[in-house]
């Protein structure tokens, strides 16, 4: 995202109906030079689930997900179920920030500052459990801002 500092490496996300099993998405993506991410914890966030979020109690299914990393292209691949409210606030966060320039410079120090704090670490949790805290804060606000945009809560 223009103006926005990032990890070296793209995030895509792919959603679908029904998430495949993990051993048919590794034969699909391994080819295609991906595999699969394993937590470095037993609780590393964002690996096998996204972390529950939400106003709206939804069946704990919905946060089942599978994570890839491409190393040549230098890209994770987010796998997620059709139905995955974290597959809708990804793209609605993206589009917030993208419409709300001053917000989007903030989430930019912060996540500087966060990176500075992993250097020599050996994963990425605590950086990705502390962006949470910006996102807890701004959830009801880019929620609000994609129903005045019209964005479908299933897309």
């Amino acid at each position: 995202m223009p103006g926005l500092a990032a990890k070296p490496f793209l995030d895509l996300q792919v959603r679908i109906a029904p998430l495949p099993e993990e051993n048919e998405l590794i034969a699909r993506l391994a080819p295609r030079g991906y595999v699969r991410a394993r937590g470095s914890r037993p609780d590393s966030p964002g690996v096998d689930r996204d972390l529950p979020r939400g106003r709206t109690p939804v069946d704990p299914v919905v946060w089942e997900k599978r994570l890839y990393w491409h190393e040549d292209a230098q890209a994770i691949l987010h796998v997620r179920r059709l139905d995955s409210p974290w597959g809708r606030y990804t793209v609605w966060f993206r589009d917030w920030l993208r419409a709300h320039p001053a917000e989007r410079d903030r989430y930019a120090r912060l996540k500087q500052q966060l990176s500075a704090q992993q250097v020599g670490k050996a994963d990425y949790d605590d950086y990705t459990r502390a962006k949470t805290a910006f996102f807890d804060e701004v959830q009801a606000a880019f929620e609000t801002w994609a129903a005045r945009e019209g964005r479908s809560t299933s897309s």
